[in-house]
């Protein structure tokens, strides 16, 4: 499971997810990506769901790239607990991930193998997502700055 190796800090607020991704929003590495059409918290181990079932689809075929990482952590307090005596324990660790966001990218399969993996993916997260293409991305990027 993926999380910091250290942290300054213990515990953290829950943050917003107002707006679009302003980072991460184009496929650097790949040929095909994963993009997020909506907000939401993933976590660690959905990441590694998704890096798994895609993984095994290509079967050693591709390269895929995780393109998050869960360095938020959430606190629960248990079951039947009364309000008060502090916050809770550190429960999981989760990626904050923004509309437009890429999430996997992956390359060296063919076209319908890759969007097939990522669909796979698609399935293990907790948010709606939309498989583009390099050139996709880079199409639609340049007629909205036009």
């Amino acid at each position: 499971m993926l999380m910091p190796k250290r942290v300054k800090r213990r515990k953290q607020f829950r943050g917003s997810m107002a707006g679009k991704a302003l980072r991460g929003n184009t496929i650097s590495n790949g040929e095909y990506g994963l993009v997020s059409t909506e907000p939401c918290w993933i976590k660690s181990n959905q990441i590694e769901a998704a890096r798994v079932a895609m993984t095994r689809y290509i079967k050693r075929g591709g390269k895929v790239w995780i393109k998050i990482f869960p360095d938020k952590p959430v606190t629960a307090k248990p079951a039947e607990t009364r309000m008060g005596s502090g916050k809770g324990a550190l429960e999981y660790w989760v990626a904050v991930v923004k509309p437009g966001r890429v999430l996997f990218e992956i390359a060296g399969v063919p076209e319908e193998t890759a969007r097939e993996a990522l669909r796979l993916a698609m399935h293990k997260l907790p948010c709606k997502c939309k498989i583009v293409s390099k050139a996709d991305l880079e199409g639609g990027d340049n007629s909205e700055n036009e």
